[in-house]
């Protein structure tokens, strides 16, 4: 069986593509969409997430600066900052480094964010419309993945779909996309998650596994149905074989056993990552076009 391997780079140029035409479609009518990232300013994997995220704004247009908290700030100090950046003007969205450890609490912090601005559509009034499929911004994660599927037409409507993963940013709003109406929903979904006693078992007859677990090698051909689809999310850094002292981006799909074995995954690198990006600068244009030019909801 020839496997095919479902990259993300044509289905990030595709919404690209969309997202400068709704930009030029507006001309010097208005400032230019900005969108802020927020982060608590130490080295972390985020930290790369923030290049992609700048020279993907440069490249379409829309104005991007990073802001870090000062070391020491506290919780507090945070809700201050989203609420300023909830209130000014100049700003069409906000992504805020998630997830944050304790004492602060990112959902909290995500209350002072109108749905509009909430690009990474992970606060809590964004999961809550997703739920009643009335969206304002989609958790850009679950619309990579989600938008993978419909660019590839895998078998979704219709379907018996698994989504492994139950996070509140990921594997569930995944969920509540797939088994939503169409376009791209209309399947019937299983959750799979770490009490699922049976993993093969609930995988037998499911033709697209969306995984979103983070944990290297957890599907190979032993448990994925053979001719199956996986759409990797997960995302995990291992030591690199080839360089000591160096790691790579693994993702949850065992490539080398599922070739030749499944229908179809996305590569970690290179499968759902370039297209969270391209959503978040859609998203970014979704609300500046609502804010500024008072067009339809985004």
């Amino acid at each position: 069986m020839a496997t095919r391997r479902l990259e993300g780079r044509p289905v990030a140029e595709a919404i690209d593509r969309a997202t400068r035409s709704a930009i030029e479609a507006v001309g010097s009518a208005a400032p230019p969409p900005s969108l802020v990232s927020l982060h608590r300013g130490v080295d972390s994997p985020f930290r790369f997430y923030l290049k992609r995220q700048s020279k993907a704004a440069q490249a379409l247009g829309i104005a991007f600066r990073d802001e870090s908290l000062a070391a020491g700030d506290d919780p507090a100090e945070l809700l201050a900052r989203v609420r300023s950046l909830d209130r000014n003007p100049s700003v069409h969205g906000v992504l805020l480094e998630h997830p944050l450890p304790p004492p602060f609490d990112f959902f909290r912090a995500m209350e002072e964010l109108r749905p509009e601005k909430d690009v990474d559509g992970v606060g809590p009034r964004n999961l809550g419309r997703l739920v009643a499929q009335r969206p304002v911004q989609v958790p850009a994660v679950a619309r990579a993945a989600f938008e993978i599927a419909r660019h590839y037409q895998l078998p979704v409507d219709g379907e018996r779909v698994v989504v492994l993963g139950r996070s509140e940013t990921v594997g569930l709003p995944l969920a509540l996309l797939l088994a939503g109406r169409p376009p791209g929903g209309n399947a019937t979904v299983t959750i799979v998650h770490s009490k699922t006693r049976d993993l093969k078992g609930a995988l037998s007859d499911a033709r697209t596994i969306f995984s979103c677990v983070g944990r290297p090698n957890l599907l190979d051909r032993q448990v994925v149905p053979e001719g199956a689809h996986v759409v990797d999310v997960g995302t995990s850094s291992v030591p690199d074989p080839n360089r000591p002292g160096t790691s790579v981006s693994v993702g949850d799909a065992n490539a080398a056993s599922l070739d030749g074995w499944a229908g179809s995954f996305s590569p970690v690198p290179g499968g759902v990552g370039p297209v969270t990006v391209a959503e978040l600068m859609s998203g970014t244009v979704r609300s500046w076009r609502h804010l500024v030019r008072g067009e339809e909801e985004p």
